[in-house]
């Protein structure tokens, strides 16, 4: 992890689909911003004038099945998660988000697409220290069978996922991951949503999943492995959770310096954890380029990957 320098975009790079729950074309375009910015939704296409949204767990209105921000007038943005993780994982700090439709094109189901984005735009340093949110002592939260907790972690930000589901296919998988550019590019950024085939009708009726199909989720139903390309990683379900975390405590406005432990989770218990790390100042301070970077030592891994039993999933509410 770098220290020095706030980053930002040298230029516009966009990308265009549909959203995998609306089913709605969008067009997404992402570009520079000033110090301090952080990550700022630009909400074209409306009546009247376009609407801006940070990108701060404040602003965090629906989590059942993506992370939604929105203001007092309603909802601006949907599954903004997977954007705002290849922006973090990447090493950006600040930038726009311009885009003409209620949620962000789901893409391939991951976030590589934004990733090339990043890439094609280039990202440039800012001449202001990057600050950090470090946290000073465990925060936890349980909903139900899940838990989560953010805890000090001297190494930058760690995230450790584990899933476990009731289904015969699922089986048990665990991913570790220690946040830095190109491991986020190789390990985590092309790891792709998923779901039970089951799942469908339940969710269209519900006015969901109206954009999913195999190009972008990874399906399974009760006995294999549907999508005829096979997965991109052994454990790639766990490890797509682990870029649903690297998106949603995005939301935290700066980078964690912290290790974030989640069981059974989702995008609800990721905002539960990190609206109560927010909400206890005793929990955590905000420090500079070169105090962070006297606060940490070397990254030993980039990540790992247990798997137990056969490689499932479900397409839910907190599952994907």
């Amino acid at each position: 992890m770098k220290f020095s320098r706030q980053t930002t975009l040298r230029a516009q790079a966009s990308v265009a689909g549909v959203g995998v729950h609306s089913g709605l074309p969008v067009t997404l375009t992402l570009g520079p911003a000033p110090v301090d910015a952080g990550f700022i939704f630009v909400r074209t296409g409306l009546d009247g004038s376009d609407r801006e949204v940070q990108a701060t767990a404040e602003q965090v209105i629906a989590t059942d099945f993506a992370t939604v921000l929105g203001d007092h007038d309603g909802p601006l943005v949907s599954t903004a998660e997977h954007v705002l993780a290849a922006l973090r994982g990447m090493g950006v700090d600040n930038a726009t988000i311009e885009i003409d439709g209620p949620e962000v094109p789901i893409m391939d189901g991951s976030a590589a697409a934004f990733i090339a984005a990043i890439d094609q735009a280039g990202i440039v340093t800012q001449p202001a220290q990057r600050r950090f949110i470090q946290v000073l002592k465990p925060i936890s939260v349980k909903i139900g069978d899940s838990f989560g907790e953010i805890r000090p972690h001297a190494s930058g930000f760690r995230v450790e996922v584990e899933i476990d589901f009731t289904n015969p296919v699922i089986g048990q998988q665990a991913y570790a991951f220690d946040l830095n550019p190109e491991g986020f590019r190789r390990e985590v950024g092309r790891a792709r949503t998923f779901g039970l085939m089951g799942d469908v009708a339940r969710l269209w009726s519900a006015g969901y999943a109206l954009g999913a199909s195999f190009d972008n989720t990874v399906v399974f139903d009760d006995e294999r492995l549907l999508n005829t390309e096979g997965l991109r990683y052994a454990d790639e379900c766990a490890r797509h959770k682990v870029l649903d975390v690297i998106g949603d405590l995005s939301l935290a406005g700066l980078p964690l310096l912290g290790a974030y432990r989640s069981v059974r989770g989702g995008h609800k218990l990721n905002h539960a954890v990190l609206t109560a790390l927010l909400a206890d100042r005793t929990a955590w301070r905000v420090i500079e380029g070169e105090a962070a970077r006297r606060t940490t030592r070397p990254v030993g891994e980039v990540g790992r990957g247990i798997v137990g039993g056969r490689i499932a999933a479900a397409f839910g509410p907190d599952v994907s």
